[in-house]
């Protein structure tokens, strides 16, 4: 029977490596130079607080609410002007982050 001190732990272990890494915490944040604005008018309100948007350029995509507007309950309803931000990776997607007046 082996002794416990001929245990390898080392606290650069694999389980460890994963809660130093920086890249780790940002995973899904893009930078903000990357975002895409737009400005679009709510279609139509869908379940889970998703929205069909149509924008200025008049294409139409899904936009569903930031974490913010859920927080402080900001209402969105069909006719209303929003500004979106968007991946661009995914361009038929957006977060809902403002609701214009």
């Amino acid at each position: 029977m082996e002794s416990d001190n001929n245990l390898n732990i080392s606290p650069n272990s694999d389980q460890n490596a994963s809660l130093q890494n920086p890249v780790n915490q940002e995973l899904g944040s893009l930078d903000s130079k990357k975002i895409i604005k737009k400005e679009g008018r709510v279609i139509e309100a869908l379940p889970n607080a998703f929205f069909k948007v149509l924008l200025d350029d008049g294409s139409e995509i899904i936009g569903f609410l930031s974490g913010k507007m859920r927080l402080n309950r900001i209402k969105i309803l069909t006719g209303d002007k929003v500004t979106l931000e968007m991946s661009p990776y995914d361009e038929k997607k957006g977060r809902i982050v403002y609701r214009l007046k």
